[in-house]
């Protein structure tokens, strides 16, 4: 059993309702404890400042995903599902790596692109009449669901499950409360449809899921790595991308001058995406397995410890981004946040996300002079994830 000997101590519950429908107050608290502590209710470590966070990210050796993004070490104790490159380390995250990044390269993006602008162009003339729109269930979701299943070639029945079936992924990464049970209420259904799916047979001819099997066939990666890094792609390319849509459209509705600022100049949308993914990170925490004895600023972490990784704490340290780190602003340089990991695990999936992002505000600030809230948005409560189950945003359309 793991044991902590000289780590502050903090009886917060990074899980509880209170934090995860604001993490802000938390996460204030969780660095002001100091560069590593103990988190009592769960028997693990935690790191909330910038530099930790990057350090852990960065050394792969040290800690290790091999263990498990979750709470239980699955080298000892198997999760509830075949581990993929998320959960892998070298060797073997390394052939897998190359595989996907043979695959979501920068020709693939130009190649995409195309067809994902006039999806979202389309977006964008279906809301001109809408004075009031639910920016989740209008905006974040449908655009993400059509454009990302096309683009792997995934066939068109049973999509319903692609959200579902993140959730799933997502929540196990956290505690095993009501939270992770309520997202597994479904789960055999579910899991069955995607591993369904992922299968080559049911893939189209052409798109990302065909270039993956591709691959195997090249004999880069076996046939049964081939499956675990399309549901990779399903698993991690829905949801996220939905919480980003969504965490950008709260961030602009809610700070009218940036969508302004926005509005004289659309090229501004780039730096609005990374600036929203780390003012409201999608990917709040996930934990990291020690693989050796190591030490945190005098602190001893033994080898077998779990460390929770808290990266939208470390996307708000006022030492990384200044005394303003939680205010939302085109103008700031947000280049270094951890929204999307860093180092040999950060996301191979991103650019993907973001030409989604960006394209859907691009569409939006072309159209409509004004976006505000309202109402209050609605938290989706989520172990690990952070973003709305409802944002009540009002449009003014340009004339």
């Amino acid at each position: 059993m793991i044991t902590n000997t000289t780590a502050p101590v903090t009886d917060i519950d990074p899980f509880s309702l209170e934090s995860i429908t604001n993490p802000h107050p938390m996460n204030a608290r969780l660095r002001e404890l100091g560069p590593v502590f103990w988190v009592e209710k769960y028997q693990c470590f935690g790191v909330a400042r910038h530099d930790w966070v990057y350090e852990i990210l960065t050394d792969f050796e040290t800690y290790i995903s091999g263990g498990g993004a979750g709470p239980n070490d699955i080298r000892q104790d198997p999760e509830w599902r075949p581990p993929s490159i998320l959960e892998s380390d070298p060797p073997t995250h390394t052939a897998m790596r190359r595989a996907l990044t043979g695959v979501i390269n920068p020709a693939k993006m130009r190649q995409l692109r195309g067809g994902f602008e006039q999806h979202a162009h389309e977006l964008g003339d279906s809301l001109l009449e809408e004075a009031q729109v639910d920016g989740i269930k209008d905006i974040a979701e449908p655009y993400p669901l059509k454009v990302f299943p096309d683009a792997v070639g995934l066939r068109p029945s049973g999509r319903e499950n692609l959200l579902p079936y993140g959730s799933m992924v997502f929540n196990a990464f956290g505690a095993d409360n009501q939270i992770r049970q309520e997202a597994f209420r479904e789960g055999e259904k579910v899991s069955a449809w995607i591993m369904e799916s992922c299968a080559r047979e049911n893939l189209s001819e052409t798109g990302l899921g065909a270039e993956i099997w591709a691959a195997a066939e090249q004999g880069l990666v076996s046939p049964e790595q081939a499956t675990l890094l399309v549901r990779a792609l399903l698993s991690a390319g829905v949801d996220t991308t939905v919480f980003g849509i969504g965490n950008t459209l709260y961030c602009l509705a809610s700070n009218p001058d940036q969508w302004e600022a926005l509005r004289a100049e659309p090229q501004l949308a780039k730096f609005a995406v990374d600036e929203a993914l780390r003012v409201e990170s999608p990917f709040q925490k996930f934990h990291r397995t020690v693989a050796v004895d190591t030490q945190i600023e005098g602190v001893e972490i033994p080898a077998g410890a779990k460390v929770l990784v808290f990266l939208g704490a470390a996307n708000h340290d006022p030492d990384k981004w200044g005394a303003d780190a939680g205010s939302f602003d085109l103008q700031r340089s947000a280049s270094g946040h951890v929204a999307f990991g860093m180092g040999l695990h950060q996301c191979v999936g991103q650019p993907i996300a973001r030409l989604e992002i960006e394209l859907v505000l691009t569409a939006l600030a072309t159209r409509f002079e004004r976006i505000e809230l309202a109402g209050d948005p609605v938290p989706w409560i989520h172990n690990v994830l952070r973003g709305w189950e409802r944002l009540p945003l009002s449009l003014t359309r340009a004339a």
